[in-house]
């Protein structure tokens, strides 16, 4: 049975099987960021940190799109009031939820329906599986407004693509299609659009069903690989490795292993 917990009707929220589902709910705006959207992602993902009953994530948008990032009916020039701070914005809102995505240490499925532009494409990007659908295509819109890539764009792009494509995806603002994102490396896998919810729920689900710990410490080495050198990442393999063989998982993953049968994991 699903547990549903609307905190706010901008991000509808469901627990089913160990998996926490978070979706975008602005769909007359294709789920443009507006403040009390910004409020109940972070709260979802707060919640994900904390429960224990949470054991994986998933992202995704309402309607034909999942998300064109920050709703510009809230910064109209025409309206007066001087120039925005939008670096007091990423501070507030964006970059405390990309923080908690990338330290959260459990799996984080994301499965973009549609249009990703803006900071919806980067904060797709900062999933860590992510399956789009064939007709969806990520657009960094920064340029067309006199903006820089945020919300850890300029990073993710620089860091999977290389320089030359990050730059010529940011300068350019032009689609980027998620089959030629696939291939580029920037997401997992490309799929029909009517068999997308599906396999993203399906992947989540058996990831929720998994090591949650060791899972989470996969993650957190993974990420650490871009910034480490060997020896430091041979030390943190091994300090995350100790912490692993300690868990209840481990015990019971070697167990049935040994009596040839599927193991069983509890998350501890």
């Amino acid at each position: 049975m699903a547990d549903t917990d609307t905190l706010s009707e901008t991000v509808l929220v469901s627990l089913e099987a160990g998996v926490l589902r978070l979706t975008l709910n602005r769909p007359d705006k294709l789920n443009s960021f507006n403040e009390d959207m910004h409020r109940a992602l972070r709260a979802g993902f707060e919640r994900a940190a904390a429960d224990r009953e949470v054991r994986a994530v998933l992202l995704t948008g309402a309607g034909r799109g999942f998300s064109a990032g920050q709703d510009l009916g809230d910064r109209d020039p025409r309206k007066g009031g001087g120039a925005p701070d939008l670096g007091h914005t990423l501070d507030t809102f964006y970059n405390p939820t990309l923080r908690l995505i990338r330290a959260l240490e459990k799996p984080v499925v994301c499965a973009v329906n549609g249009v990703a532009a803006g900071a919806g494409a980067n904060i797709a990007f900062a999933c860590d599986i992510v399956f789009a659908a064939h007709s969806a295509k990520f657009i960094q819109a920064f340029a067309k407004i006199g903006l820089v890539p945020d919300a850890g764009g300029s990073w993710s792009l620089a860091r999977i693509l290389g320089e030359p494509r990050a730059k010529a995806l940011a300068l350019l603002a032009e689609p980027l299609m998620a089959e030629q994102a696939a291939d580029w490396g920037l997401i997992w896998k490309a799929v029909d659009d009517a068999d997308l919810l599906a396999e993203a729920t399906a992947t989540a689900t058996r990831l929720a069903a998994g090591p949650t710990r060791g899972l989470g410490l996969t993650k957190r080495a993974i990420q650490a690989a871009a910034t480490n050198s060997l020896d430091a990442q041979l030390d943190l393999e091994r300090d995350l490795q100790r912490e692993a063989g300690r868990t209840r998982d481990y015990a019971e993953g070697v167990t049935a292993f040994l009596e040839k049968r599927p193991a069983e994991f509890s998350g501890e």
